[in-house]
């Protein structure tokens, strides 16, 4: 079971999603931290033990954000256009992905059915 934090541009699905594969699912927009500064927000994350899980892409430059700095960042890359079912394909993606290691100090950049992991070696 993974501790996430869904920012802001995630909807009530997929925290459903998530919470129905067993993982523990908060809301920025729940927690009133709605447009919240980035660095704030991944530093309440982090003090907090819950990945970050988000379609903002700046949060997928590890020299801004450091995966070891974070108890994991999920970065959901989705076509332009994108329909909810394809936002919903990836969250499924990640979930699978959850499932199988640990995300804890690594950046993911999550695709439906693909999932790339970076760490700070990288």
């Amino acid at each position: 079971m993974a501790r996430l934090k869904l920012d802001e541009n995630l909807g009530l699905r997929g925290a459903e999603l998530l919470s129905a594969r067993g993982h523990d699912v908060a809301t920025v927009r729940g927690q009133g931290m709605c447009s919240a500064p980035d660095r704030a927000l991944a530093a309440h994350c982090a003090s907090k033990g819950r990945c970050l899980v988000t379609l903002d892409l700046d949060f997928g430059n590890p020299l801004v954000f450091p995966p070891r700095d974070h108890a994991g960042l999920a970065v959901l890359r989705v076509p332009h256009g994108a329909t909810h079912e394809d936002l919903l394909d990836a969250l499924r993606t990640l979930a699978d992905g959850l499932d199988r290691e640990e995300i804890r100090g690594h950046l993911w950049v999550v695709q439906p059915g693909r999932i790339r992991v970076f760490t700070d070696d990288e």
